[in-house]
C-alpha cells in the first residue's frame, strides 16, 4: 500500500474546472477526480499554513492542539501529541516528505525517516524541485509499503509562472502596465502593502492591471496542473498508481481582491477558506462520486488510518497504528462510500496572522467575529446568507440581529467547550505578541524610518518607495 499526501498551497477551490470554474486550469486534477471523488464543500477550519498543515497531520482543530497563529514564536506542539507520519511509520511505513514547513516550524519533520527540505535560494519552490526530489524516491521504494507528504507551492505568491502559460489566461493584446489602468491603486494603497511590496509586487514588476495578477494566479494552477500529471504519469509507468491511495488538498485558498485581500489568504471568507479536496484509490473508491456536505481538513488523519486498517498490508503491523483520543476530524469513508453526505453540520473557523477572528461555517450561513482587524477595517460581526449571497457581499449583522446573537452565543460556548479551563491560546497571543503579520510590517516600516501608526492613518506609499530606495542606495556604498 502507498498513501500520497499532496499539499497545494494556496490552491482556491473556485479557481478549479471540476468546481465550476469556466477558464482551463486544472485538466488532470479533474481527470483525478473523474476517477475518484470530490469533496464540493471542504473546508480549511485553521489558516494559514502552519495551523492548517498542523491540523491535517493531528487530526485536531487548534483549539486542541493550542496551535491558532502562524509564525508566533509563542507557539509549541508537545511530542505527546499523535502525529500522522510517527503512526504510519511506527505500523512499518517508509515514511517520506518534500517539503520545507521544517523552517517554519521542527514538528513538521517529525515521523519521517526521509525528510527532503525542498527550499532553496527564495521562499518560492517550483513544482519541478518537489518532482526531481520525489519521483527518484517514488521508484527506489516503490515496492514498500509508504507514506509520502508533498508539498508544492506554485499557486502561492510571488506569482511567477514559465510566459508560455500566460497567454491562456491573459489577453495578448492586454497591456499589465498601462499607465491609464487604475485598477491597482487599491492594493498599492493599502497598509499591507510594504509586506508585499517586498514579497510580490516588486518581483513581477510595476503592473497597473489587477486583472493580470489574477491571470498569473490561473497560470500557476495550470502550471501546477502539468507538475501533478507528470507525478502521475510516474506512478503509471512504474505500475503503482492503481495501489496508491492518493490524497491532493488545499491547505487555504486565496483572496483575488474580494474583501479588500490582494492575493493572499487571511479572513474567514470563502475564496479563502473553501479548499479543494480530491482523493483517488482505483478499487477501492468509486469513480466519479462527488460528496456535497460539509468536511474539514482535520478528517484526513482518521480516514487515512481507517484506509490502512482496512486494507491491512502486508508487513504492516496495524496494531501499532494506536488509537489517538480527541480527534476532531471524522473519517471521510462513510462519505465516499454514499452512506452520508459529509461529515459535520458545521464547521468552525479561526485565523490568527493577518487579523485574528473566529467564524462559523453552517450549509446555509457565514458567521465572522473580528477580534482583531489588523490593517484592516472589519465590522465586530459579520453575517452572511451564503445561498442568495455566495460572494459574502452584504452583511446581514445589523439585519438580524437575533440570528447573529444566537451564532455568537453557539460559537462562545464551541470554545469553551473546547477549551474546558485552558487559557484560550488567541487571547494569549493577542496579550502578548500581537499579530504575527503586522510585526512583520513594522519591521519593514521601522527599517524605513516609520511607525505602524503613521502608516495605518495615512499610507504614504511614494515617501515609502522612496525611504526604501534610499536605503538599498546606502547600503550598496
Amino acid at each position: 500500500m502507498k498513501i500520497i499526501l499532496i499539499s497545494l498551497d494556496t490552491l482556491r477551490a473556485s479557481r478549479l474546472s471540476g468546481y465550476g470554474y469556466k477558464k482551463p486550469t486544472s485538466p488532470h486534477l479533474d481527470r483525478i477526480a473523474g476517477q475518484g471523488v470530490l469533496f464540493e464543500r471542504a473546508y480549511a477550519a485553521d489558516i494559514p499554513t502552519e495551523v492548517a498543515h498542523t491540523g491535517i497531520f493531528s487530526g485536531k482543530i487548534g483549539l486542541t492542539t493550542g496551535i491558532v497563529s502562524h509564525g508566533s514564536e509563542l507557539t509549541h506542539l508537545p511530542k505527546s501529541t499523535a502525529w500522522l507520519p510517527t503512526m504510519l511509520r511506527s505500523a512499518g511505513f517508509t515514511t517520506s516528505a518534500v517539503d520545507n514547513l521544517y523552517q517554519l516550524k521542527e514538528w513538521f519533520a517529525r515521523g519521517y525517516r526521509y525528510y527532503m527540505n525542498s527550499v532553496g535560494g527564495n521562499r518560492w519552490i517550483d513544482g519541478r524541485t518537489v518532482n526531481d526530489l520525489a519521483m527518484p524516491w517514488i521508484e527506489q521504494h516503490k515496492d514498500e509499503s509508504f507514506f509520502l507528504f508533498l508539498h508544492y507551492w506554485d499557486a502561492h505568491t510571488p506569482y511567477l509562472p514559465p510566459q508560455s502559460y500566460i497567454p491562456d489566461f491573459y489577453e495578448t493584446d492586454r497591456d499589465p502596465y498601462d499607465p491609464a489602468n487604475k485598477s491597482m491603486e487599491r492594493a498599492y494603497n493599502h497598509p499591507a502593502y510594504p509586506f508585499f511590496k517586498h514579497h510580490h509586487y516588486d518581483l513581477v514588476g510595476p503592473v497597473t492591471d489587477s486583472g493580470y495578477f489574477d491571470s498569473l494566479y490561473d497560470a500557476e494552477i495550470r502550471y501546477l496542473d502539468d507538475r501533478l500529471q507528470d507525478l502521475d504519469d510516474h506512478l503509471k509507468k512504474l505500475g503503482i498508481q492503481d495501489d496508491t491511495l492518493l490524497i491532493l488538498f488545499g491547505d487555504h485558498g486565496e483572496s483575488l481582491t474580494e474583501h479588500d485581500i490582494y492575493w493572499d489568504h487571511c479572513g474567514l471568507y470563502e475564496p479563502t477558506v473553501h479548499v479543494p479536496l480530491i482523493m483517488r484509490w482505483p478499487g477501492r473508491i468509486p469513480a466519479g462520486r462527488r460528496v456535497s456536505g460539509l468536511v474539514q481538513q482535520v478528517d484526513l488523519l482518521p480516514t487515512i488510518l481507517e484506509a490502512v486498517r482496512n486494507e491491512s498490508p502486508s508487513g504492516i503491523d496495524r496494531s501499532r497504528l494506536g488509537d489517538p483520543d480527541g480527534l476532531d476530524g471524522k473519517s471521510l469513508w462513510p462519505a465516499i462510500q454514499g452512506e452520508t453526505d459529509g461529515t459535520h453540520g458545521t464547521v468552525y473557523l479561526s485565523e490568527c496572522a493577518w487579523q485574528a477572528a473566529r467564524g462559523i461555517r453552517t450549509a446555509d450561513y457565514k458567521f465572522i467575529r473580528t477580534y482583531d482587524s489588523g490593517p484592516f477595517n472589519r465590522p465586530p460581526r459579520e453575517l452572511y446568507d451564503l445561498a442568495a449571497d455566495p460572494a459574502e457581499t452584504v452583511n446581514l449583522a445589523d439585519l438580524q440581529p437575533e440570528l447573529v446573537d444566537r451564532f455568537e452565543r453557539q460559537l462562545d460556548g464551541w470554545v469553551e467547550r473546547k477549551l474546558n479551563g485552558r487559557e484560550d491560546p488567541m487571547n494569549r497571543q493577542l496579550k502578548e505578541a500581537g499579530l504575527p503579520f503586522r510585526r512583520r510590517i513594522e519591521q519593514i516600516l521601522a527599517s524605513a524610518g516609520m511607525t505602524w501608526e503613521d502608516w495605518c492613518r495615512e499610507p504614504q506609499r511614494e515617501r515609502f518607495d522612496m525611504a526604501v530606495q534610499t536605503l538599498n542606495t546606502y547600503r550598496q556604498h
